[in-house]
């Protein structure tokens, strides 16, 4: 199995925080969703999660209040905890 923890300077947002029945909230429940997380989208962003799927989301709510991040990593986590002395910070306890 691949390790708990995360990649360093990663920020945790679930995207069901900005999803409601099937579809993004509105723009600035979105930016709320990204400031309430630590998130300065003023600032380059890679849009990750486990597997690159639900990143996706995260991207297109980015998208949707002009924030577009600079990419997706669709490797996510399972390519990035695989790699062999990969940085990864622990989860909080």
């Amino acid at each position: 199995g691949l390790p708990s923890g995360h990649m360093p300077g990663a920020f945790n947002l679930p995207y069901s925080e900005i999803v409601e029945d099937g579809r993004l909230v509105e723009p600035d429940r979105i930016a709320a969703a990204f400031a309430k997380a630590g998130v300065d989208t003023d600032k380059p962003i890679v849009a990750s999660c486990g597997s690159g799927v639900t990143a996706a989301i995260l991207w297109l709510g980015l998208d949707a209040i002009g924030k577009p991040p600079k990419s997706l990593y669709d490797g996510s986590w399972t390519e990035w905890a695989a790699q062999p002395g990969a940085a990864i910070e622990p989860k909080p306890k």
